[in-house]
């Protein structure tokens, strides 16, 4: 059993305060539009498109774990083409350095003084590809940028354009010239997906548009950044009953002393819990799964979806784990299987 909590009180403001049907219809609808886009030109990849949604609503970045070919970079470019945003894309290589991200000082002979030449980072949604092929000081100076909102060149601080979310890959069977993410560099994404292939069906159909040219064209905007920022505000009056802020808070609880709730053999193979961040995360994640599905009110089954990709990449096993095939994956459904849902 978990330790005694005293539950919180319903809170009236909070309720009160909840979501109109209008705004929930308006929200609703943006949010149907940039769906629509997005399957336009993503064939399958319903969850990839979920979870970018979750991320672009909360502000949050999103890290993709995949072999190569699953149409990451065409997800990021349709989500920002869709809400008129700005888009960049860095192919991270071990010589990348950080003046090549955040930007630099530039010496003008022309009038002897040195100008700033921002980088690639100051854009709506910038993808980085393939993360862990860089370097660690340069992932490194991504973390002012995703979690500060702004870089530092030369003593001044340059904010980044809003909304702004990191789509970040790494490429899980390729390890010859790789760095792994820090722990601190992990937990600054909200949520971390892990890509499978397509299904048969879903592989014919690619075929078939490619062949009917529809990937062709540039995808056309059908939202704008104002939209977003309209919804990254609805969103934080989604309704969340102090049961389900008690619930998530168990989660993460259990991550922290697992022992008590899985087996020796299983637990011992966890050497960390998840951080505070996580339950934020939890929290941020359920409520725009809530708004996503049109419902002004977060439901259990709001955060047992959204949880594997908020927990997997914040715990930490051990190399026993890894050498017997026990994955974070593993853990999660171990912790949702031992707490009652509410």
């Amino acid at each position: 059993m978990l330790p005694p909590q005293q539950l919180a009180q319903p809170d009236r403001q909070a309720a009160a305060n909840s979501l109109s049907e209008a705004e929930l219809a308006e929200s609703s609808e943006t949010i149907s539009r940039i769906a629509e886009a997005f399957s336009d030109r993503v064939v399958g990849q319903r969850r990839l498109g979920e979870s970018l949604l979750v991320g672009l609503i909360c502000g949050g970045h999103v890290l993709l774990e995949s072999v190569p070919g699953l149409a990451k970079t065409t997800a990021a470019e349709t989500i920002a083409a869709a809400v008129d945003g700005s888009f960049n894309r860095i192919q991270c290589t071990p010589d990348l350095l950080p003046s090549d991200i955040i930007g630099s000082q530039i010496y003008d002979a022309r009038d002897g003084e040195f100008r700033t030449q921002l980088g690639p980072v100051h854009a709506n949604i910038v993808l980085l590809d393939e993360i862990n092929r860089s370097s660690a000081k340069t992932q490194s100076a991504m973390l002012e940028s995703m979690q500060e909102r702004q870089t530092t060149i030369g003593g001044v601080e340059y904010p980044l354009p809003k909304p702004f979310m990191v789509i970040a890959t790494q490429n899980p069977i390729e390890q010859e010239g790789t760095y792994v993410l820090a722990e601190a560099q992990l937990d600054r994404f909200m949520l971390k997906d892990v890509l499978d292939y397509p299904t048969p069906a879903e592989e014919a159909e690619v075929l078939r548009r490619i062949d009917e040219g529809r990937f062709a064209s540039e995808p056309k905007p059908v939202a704008t950044l104002d939209d977003v920022q309209r919804l990254q505000e609805l969103v934080k009056r989604v309704y969340i009953d102090p049961a389900i802020t008690e619930y998530i808070v168990s989660i993460t609880y259990v991550t922290r002393h697992i022992e008590q709730y899985l087996p020796p053999e299983l637990a011992r193979l966890l050497e960390v819990g998840v951080s505070p961040r996580a339950a934020i995360a939890l929290s941020a994640g359920a409520r725009a799964l809530a708004l996503i599905e049109g419902s002004a009110q977060v439901l259990p089954e709001h955060v047992r979806s959204i949880a594997p990709r908020v927990l997997r990449h914040r715990l930490v096993l051990s190399y026993e784990a890894a050498a017997t095939g026990v994955t974070a994956d593993h853990y999660v459904d171990a912790v949702l299987g031992a707490i009652r849902t509410p």
